[in-house]
């Protein structure tokens, strides 16, 4: 009878100091460390260093929500080409980017204390909705944006059609598809028509959750989806969880308005790339999608309740049918719907 060989499986905390070794930013020791929490799609940790605490991100294969969500690790790589494409053009808007490991597919940079870089949607959910924030987003973005536009190597080194399918379209836009069979084939040719558009580097995953409102003004996170794609979902991804939250914390829903105004004309500024008429057309429909999307997709909004979710799935049902083309028209429809619900805000 031959035994078999058990051979022992490196720990998270292994791997990750074996990595940073690599990396030439850690000696023979195993620094303290633990997990963030927050993300689905990777791990993070802060890393306590000599010189002070790090973060270091590594993909996962398979996300953690409840449906079978698997998506190729690779996209670690292309959210560190993000971030360094992003540091070149706002070098503010990103963290600073302290080493790279392709073998344990992870990155690491620099920790920022969440005293100084406050978590957008901490600040949404609490009421606190500054101005200055959503004009500072639209208008980063928008620039980020607006320096990719035709740029050839950039949209070699972004080639991440099926990342992008896999992390977005597909989850999103086609999971919703087979929920709402009347509404199939329109969203499947919203789903062709945004994997069609290729126009700048996309970051793909813009919401409150990954900006932080730093004292330099707004640090984006988490391009695992960077793409060479459309802009216009990048806005309307944003913009999507205004809404949503005008639903979540009815007591502001002016002062969420006004943000999504004064993000919409910030980032429109910057358009330089194609009429900005085109652009809100496909922002608007995609808007639409987004929303019903967020309760009946692979990734639902975690914060409305059952009520709300349906609030939230027949205004965007009604929306997709209408095929409006105006993002101001869009929330000025969902500010009269939403205006007649029952909702207060939190006790």
């Amino acid at each position: 009878m031959t035994a078999a060989i058990i051979r022992s499986v490196p720990s998270a905390e292994q791997t990750i100091a074996a990595a940073l070794r690599r990396m030439g930013l850690l000696g023979d020791e195993t620094p303290p460390m633990a997990p963030l929490v927050g993300g689905i799609s990777s791990d993070i940790w802060r890393v306590e260093l000599a010189g002070g605490p790090i973060c270091v991100k590594r993909a996962l294969p398979r996300l953690k929500v409840d449906a079978l969500w698997e998506v190729p690790t690779a996209r670690n790589r292309h959210e560190w080409d993000w971030l360094t494409m992003a540091a070149r053009v706002l070098p503010t808007s990103v963290p600073r980017l302290l080493g790279r490991d392709d073998a344990a597919g992870c990155f690491a940079m620099t920790y920022l204390e969440p005293t100084r870089f406050r978590i957008w949607k901490q600040e949404l959910a609490a009421g606190q909705i500054d101005p200055d924030t959503a004009t500072a987003v639209g208008a980063s973005l928008g620039r980020l944006h607006a320096a990719t536009a035709g740029d050839d190597d950039q949209r070699t080194r972004f080639a991440t059609d099926k990342i992008f399918a896999a992390i977005r379209l597909d989850p999103y836009l086609r999971a919703t598809a087979a929920r709402h069979p009347a509404l199939s084939e329109q969203l499947r040719a919203l789903a062709d028509r945004t994997a069609q558009t290729r126009l700048c580097v996309v970051h793909g995953d813009v919401s409150p959750k990954n900006i932080l409102v730093g004292p330099d003004g707004p640090v984006f996170l988490d391009a695992e989806c960077a793409w060479y794609g459309d802009p216009a979902f990048d806005l309307a991804f944003c913009l999507n969880h205004l809404l949503l939250k005008c639903i979540w914390r009815p007591e502001a829903r002016e002062a969420l308005f006004d943000a999504f105004d004064r993000l919409v004309t910030a980032y429109e500024a910057q358009i330089d790339w194609e009429p900005t008429a085109r652009h809100a057309t496909r922002t608007a429909t995609l808007l639409s999608a987004l929303l019903l999307a967020r309760v009946d997709g692979k990734s639902p909004v975690e914060y409305l309740d059952r009520p709300q979710q349906q609030f939230v799935r027949a205004f965007a049902i009604a929306e997709i049918r209408r095929q409006t083309d105006s993002v101001r028209a869009l929330r000025e429809a969902w500010r009269d719907a939403a205006s007649d619900t029952p909702w207060k805000g939190p006790e």
